[in-house]
């Protein structure tokens, strides 16, 4: 079978999620570069395989599929490797739960509420970033209280609840904002700091 495609960009924390499922999963991989940014616009093309123009997308042997956790279900069941989502009927739905709330409530609020505006603007809106953080301790508060003991977020098991945090955390911890938030919740520090050595995680 042909090598899956994933277009999208490197900056993106939805295009690394899937990179970290299929690098999770030893699957070997094309990046296909799409900078929805450009100053150009979205290329036209790219409309065929995402019809709302974001990213990522994927393609595997033809069949073609958007929206990340979609893509990120798909590689776990289609391809060899550690399975990434729990047999257990109460865990798969607190899987579910976490990528759900990281979605609605952890990415607006610390990708682009805290970190981009702290990174990226000459004057930062301190008022967003505020009640960005305020978003953001909840969120943390609410992964405490849903992880299961041992090392990731549902027990023993690594699951696609822990590879579409990483990035998200990865990014909020690029500014010292971040930093000192995450430092006040040990459990989820501690989890994010075995995850970060993880080859997957390291090789970005």
């Amino acid at each position: 079978m042909a090598k899956p495609v994933v277009y999208g960009a490197d900056y993106s924390v939805y295009v690394r999620i899937v990179r970290l499922v299929l690098a999770e999963k030893g699957v070997d991989y094309e990046l296909v570069p799409v900078d929805v940014f450009a100053a150009e616009g979205i290329p036209a093309w790219y409309f065929e395989h995402h019809p709302f123009g974001r990213i990522p997308a994927f393609e595997h042997d033809g069949f073609r599929l958007f929206e990340t956790s979609a893509i990120a279900r798909y590689v776990d069941e289609a391809f060899d490797g550690p399975a990434l989502l729990p047999v257990d009927l109460r865990a798969r739905a607190t899987m579910n739960q976490i990528i759900g709330m990281l979605d609605a409530y952890a990415y607006r609020s610390m990708v682009w509420d805290v970190a981009v505006e702290r990174l990226e603007k000459e004057v930062p809106d301190e008022a967003l970033i505020g009640n960005g953080l305020r978003q953001a301790e909840t969120v943390l508060k609410v992964l405490t209280a849903l992880k299961a003991p041992g090392p990731w977020l549902l027990g023993d098991q690594l699951t696609l609840a822990d590879l579409h945090a990483a990035p998200i955390i990865a990014y909020f911890l690029k500014v010292s904002d971040g930093q000192r938030l995450m430092a006040a919740f040990a459990d989820i520090q501690a989890w994010w700091d075995r995850l970060a050595k993880r080859p997957s995680l390291a090789a970005g």
